[in-house]
């Protein structure tokens, strides 16, 4: 049921004195993506608290594992509400100065958290917001289906929730997909396995951070990223059994098919780049002009 990917499977790379960006996989939907004096973090989750805590605890985050893993930070964006994407974004904000950047749903839970309102950023997407020399735009999703077909925890947060949460008080409330342009990269995030094709239609992407778990779900879902953002790389996310210690190689989550997930961006003529929880992609000017 618990399979460990081989490692051979991953990306491997050497850092460069002449990389330009450096996009910092930390398990689930978490990314770093980082340019110069910039640093813009996605839907940080290193407490990963076990299934038993998560299930039947309350969820504390574990302010010494974010201060180590993200010491710095201009914007946290949240892709939607679940305890996975969401439980250490306010930290992260909090020890760094960071703006909280997402849904109304999102923000509810940051105010619940403790956030000040002058580092809320509320957004409904469709709308361009800039952080340091980065511009963000959310795009308006779906939660994709996962196990028997279904969306878990679903529904919204109208207001702030309790704190620390339970797990069921975390619904995923609006789905936002994020367009990141960082100088001449741009990054698209996609933190659940679904799109809405008009969202992303006429926007482009050199790499795209997709959802892995719940993929067959969603027919032509990566035929319709590949298709409307052209990306030339793709890193598969939230494929890991997230309930695993950070810092202990997780298995991967069951029925995820990562090998058929790499096998399909291949097919629709993109390239695959699995990161293992820690490990980095550096791009520079010159892989972009290849």
């Amino acid at each position: 049921m618990f399979r460990t990917p081989q490692a051979d499977w991953f990306h491997n790379q050497k850092p460069s004195d002449t990389d330009d960006w450096c996009i910092h996989y930390h398990g689930t939907a978490g990314f770093t993506v980082s340019s110069g004096d910039t640093t813009l973090v996605l839907d940080p989750f290193v407490t990963r608290p076990g299934l038993l805590p998560t299930a039947f605890q309350r969820l504390k985050p574990n302010t010494s594992a974010i201060r180590e893993h993200f010491p710095h930070a201009d914007a946290v964006m949240v892709g939607h509400a679940h305890h996975d994407h969401i439980l250490d974004a306010p930290t992260v904000c909090l020890h760094t100065g960071a703006q909280f950047v997402g849904s109304k749903d999102a923000a509810n839970v940051a105010r619940a958290a403790g956030l000040p309102e002058t580092q809320i950023t509320e957004t409904s997407g469709q709308e361009d917001l800039h952080f340091g020399k980065a511009t963000v735009r959310g795009l308006p999703s779906l939660h994709g289906r996962v196990y028997f077909n279904r969306v878990a925890f679903a529904g919204n947060i109208p207001t702030p929730p309790p704190w620390p949460p339970r797990l069921w008080d975390l619904r995923h409330g609006q789905v936002l997909n994020w367009h990141l342009q960082l100088g001449g990269l741009k990054i698209v995030h996609i933190d659940s396995a679904d799109v809405i094709d008009e969202q992303i239609t006429g926007l482009h992407a050199d790499v795209v951070c997709l959802c892995a778990i719940g993929w067959k779900y969603r027919p032509g879902f990566v035929e319709a990223v590949v298709h409307h953002l052209k990306p030339r790389w793709i890193i598969p996310c939230h494929w890991d059994w997230f309930f695993t210690p950070y810092g202990v190689p997780p298995a991967m989550l069951p029925g995820v098919d990562l090998v058929g997930f790499m096998d399909e961006i291949r097919r629709h003529g993109a390239k695959p780049i699995l990161l293992p929880l820690g490990g980095k992609l550096r791009l520079s000017e010159s892989d972009l002009a290849l």
